[in-house]
């Protein structure tokens, strides 16, 4: 009996499209996708004293700092809520919009020794760094629970609207897709523009304080609020501190400019990252 011709070529396709994105292949690197997660996730904190523990410590002190500062000092209003609560409910999904933002706007050149020595989908690594950082985010997520209950226990001060909680994941996606968004398109600039490397984080700490982390967006006059909520960010921490602390804005309007900001800036983003992915090598 004849045995049957087994093939083991492996056929390696450029994109011939500028809007080609072959999903298929991403799939079938899954075991990277989650090889890279462990890495991204346990290479941070493998040389560290206290290890994971500085996913609770670093959000505790930057909301301890804020309530000093802006609370205490600047006398900064925070509707009513007990203050550590209040940073703490923009803290905890902005810090995930910004590790992504700031990880992934690094593809091309802290991984161009990868890049130019074995084939990969090269989203991969972004989508990566996601998902490593949303495992940051549930744990963080936990601490802010455990605030939550403390204060929703001893104080009247909080009336949550837990009957949207089913937004939660949503929120959160519309996060990890800004993220991404704007991080592979940035990463797509710095390949011919280095100085934006410099620019990322004093950028991302402005955007911080555009993005109603620090001053509620209800003691702002009515046309000052409009200018605000053309960040998208805006009214996806809103919704978060209307869900849990129920003194955030709501308007389910804000909340679909923010998905559809989301959606155009991923598409936009895919396709220059794509662009750029053919010759990074010849400029990096």
């Amino acid at each position: 009996m004849m045995q049957q011709e087994e093939h083991w070529d492996l056929i390696i396709k450029p994109k011939n499209k500028w809007y080609q994105m072959d999903l298929g292949a991403i799939w079938k690197y899954r075991d990277l996708l989650m090889v890279l997660v462990r890495r991204d996730f346990v290479a941070v904190y493998k040389q560290t004293v206290l290890g994971p523990l500085w996913l609770f410590i670093q959000p505790i002190i930057q909301a301890l700092l804020f309530s000093f500062i802006f609370s205490r000092i600047a006398r900064i209003s925070t509707d009513g809520l007990p203050p550590i609560l209040f940073y703490m409910s923009g803290i905890t999904l902005w810090t995930y919009f910004a590790d992504c933002l700031n990880k992934t706007s690094n593809t091309f050149i802290s991984n161009a020794g990868v890049f130019g020595k074995v084939y990969f989908p090269r989203l991969i690594i972004p989508l990566s760094i996601l998902v490593s950082n949303l495992i940051k985010l549930l744990i963080q997520f936990s601490l802010f629970l455990a605030i939550w209950v403390y204060y929703f226990s001893s104080t009247d001060k909080i009336s949550p609207h837990l009957e949207y909680l089913w937004m939660l994941p949503i929120l959160v996606f519309m996060m990890a897709g800004l993220g991404f968004g704007f991080g592979i398109f940035i990463s797509s600039l710095t390949t011919k523009y280095r100085d934006l490397t410099f620019l990322i984080g004093f950028g991302v700490q402005l955007l911080m304080y555009a993005s109603s982390i620090v001053l509620p967006i209800s003691s702002m006059p009515k046309n000052i609020q409009d200018i605000m909520l053309l960040n998208p960010m805006v009214s996806i921490i809103e919704a978060f501190k209307y869900i849990f602390l129920g003194n955030g804005f709501h308007d389910f309007v804000w909340l679909l400019y923010s998905f559809g900001f989301m959606c155009v800036l991923v598409i936009i983003a895919v396709i220059a990252f794509n662009k750029v992915e053919k010759s990074f090598m010849d400029t990096v």
